[in-house]
Order: C-alpha cells, then sequence, then structure tokens
C-alpha cells in the first residue's frame, strides 16, 4: 500500500491506515505560518502548534508560562501555512484539566481558531475528558510518558517507566486514552522496549520522542531538529544548522550595511 507520502491531505483516517500497513507516520511542531509552509512542502505528515512555544520560541524555563491565548495565535498562523498536514493544537497548562467540560471548550477554541485535532496530557485521569471531547467531535490525541506540564511532579525531564510497575501503569494508562476515544498517542522519554510494547497493546498509533524507533511515527521541536539553538536533547538529532545557517547571514547583512555595500544599485529605485 502507498505511503502517506502519496497522500494529499492528511486526515485522521490516514493515520490508522499507516498504522496498519506499516508506514511511519511524520511530525514535527510550528509556531508560525513561515515555517509551517515550509514543513508542509517538505512532506511533514502533522504539525503540533506545541506548548513547547514556551522554551523554543517564547524565552520561557518550560511550557507551564503557554497560555490558550498564546496557542490560539499560533493555532491561526500554522493553519494559514498547511496545506497537506494536519494541524493538531496543543492544549496548555490550565486550559483543561479542571473538567471535561472546560477541556471541551478550549479544544472548541482551538479548532476554530483552525486546528483539525488537539492533544492533551495525561492519562487515566484524563479518559474522561478526552471521552467528552472526542465524543463531541473534536480529534483528541493524548501524551504519556514525560509530560512537561507535570515536569515539577515528576521531579525534572526524567525518562519515564524504567521500573516495572510504572511501566504497567503506563500500558494501563495508553489503554484508558485508546478507549476514551483518542485517535494517537505521544509518547515521551520512556525506554525503547516499553515504547514497543504500548505500541503494541494499542490499535492507535503512536508517536514517539525520545522512546526509540519502535513506535508508529516521530515529533521533534522543529528548533532542536534543525539546530536553531546552540543545546538540544540528547535523543536529538541535528539535520540541519539553521542557527548558523542565519547568524550568517545577519553578520553578513550587518557588515554590508556598515560597509555601505547594501543597498547598492541592483537594491535601489532609480531617479
Amino acid at each position: 500500500m502507498p505511503g502517506l507520502e502519496e497522500v494529499k491531505k492528511i486526515r485522521i483516517p490516514h493515520l490508522a491506515e499507516a498504522k496498519r500497513d506499516g508506514h511511519k507516520i511524520t511530525m514535527l511542531t510550528a509556531y508560525d505560518q513561515p515555517t509551517a509552509a515550509i514543513f508542509d512542502a517538505a512532506g511533514i505528515d502533522l504539525l503540533l502548534v506545541g506548548d513547547s512555544m514556551g522554551n523554543a520560541v517564547l524565552g520561557h524555563a518550560d511550557t507551564l508560562p503557554v497560555s490558550l491565548d498564546d496557542c490560539l495565535r499560533a493555532t491561526r498562523a500554522v493553519a494559514a501555512g498547511a496545506r497537506r498536514a494536519l494541524v493538531v493544537a496543543d492544549l496548555p497548562f490550565g486550559s483543561y484539566e479542571a473538567s471535561p467540560e472546560r477541556c471541551f471548550d478550549s479544544a472548541a477554541a482551538l479548532m476554530k481558531a483552525g486546528a483539525q485535532a488537539v492533544k492533551l496530557e495525561g492519562g487515566r485521569r484524563v479518559a474522561a475528558h478526552i471521552a467528552l471531547t472526542s465524543g463531541a467531535g473534536i480529534p483528541v490525541m493524548a501524551h504519556l510518558g514525560f509530560t512537561p506540564q507535570s515536569v515539577n511532579a515528576l521531579g525534572g525531564n526524567r525518562v519515564q517507566g524504567r521500573d516495572r510497575a510504572s511501566a504497567e501503569r503506563l500500558i494501563e494508562d495508553a489503554l484508558a486514552v485508546e478507549a476514551a476515544g483518542a485517535f494517537a498517542v505521544v509518547l515521551e522519554l520512556m525506554p525503547t522496549r516499553l515504547a514497543g510494547r504500548v505500541t503494541a497493546a494499542l490499535g492507535i498509533p503512536t508517536i514517539g520522542i525520545g522512546a526509540g524507533g519502535a513506535t508508529d511515527g516521530q515529533v521533534l521541536v522543529w528548533t532542536d531538529m534543525a539546530g536553531l539553538a546552540d543545546w538540544a536533547p540528547s535523543f536529538v538529532k541535528r539535520f540541519g544548522q539553521v542557527g548558523a545557517a542565519l547568524r550568517d547571514a545577519a553578520s553578513a547583512y550587518a557588515d554590508a550595511v556598515r560597509q555601505g555595500s547594501y543597498p547598492d544599485e541592483a537594491h535601489s529605485f532609480p531617479d
């Protein structure tokens, strides 16, 4: 069967088909229209408007300060740049935990801003939230393992599921979010073998980040993947050096202005 790269517009059923047929799913974060358009043209299947914008582009130490308004603004921009990719928007910290109804209201706002699905963190504790929201027609992606919105409770950015008891809890959480109606689940910072067990146990696709290669797809924060920042997590492979290229371009521009070589005649309007 053809892979997702042959699909002209990615929709939820295509992801289930990809898992069934053994085709890997590609996902990157995006926070603005130009970047979204570039990744869309490159053939990325899913664009995640992640609350990772907090530390990736907004200068925060973690994702917790990101607001629903931040995510709405970024979702509108990414949706404007996406033609083929499925746009998934994060529900940020504080926008859904209080009740299933609060979750639905925040998810509906993101959908009105241009998202085609939403993502939330947690397992059994948010099963009712997933059930209400997905039951109302909003596709929901779950997120298990290391959940950045719970960084303080988890004691930092730590690999999850290393011992038998926590691994079994993760599998139970995965089964619970699937039963509640999630169409896919992100697995973050967990041993490869455990991610493989979760993937095998579920009928919905798994998207890994720092979880090895046994998942049905992969997601990375784009600024890590493309080398925009000086540091990236150890599980990240840098597929480019955008930061260095951007510094070189800015330096060349500054030199040209200072030397008077820009703007030259070719870049000026004649009298």
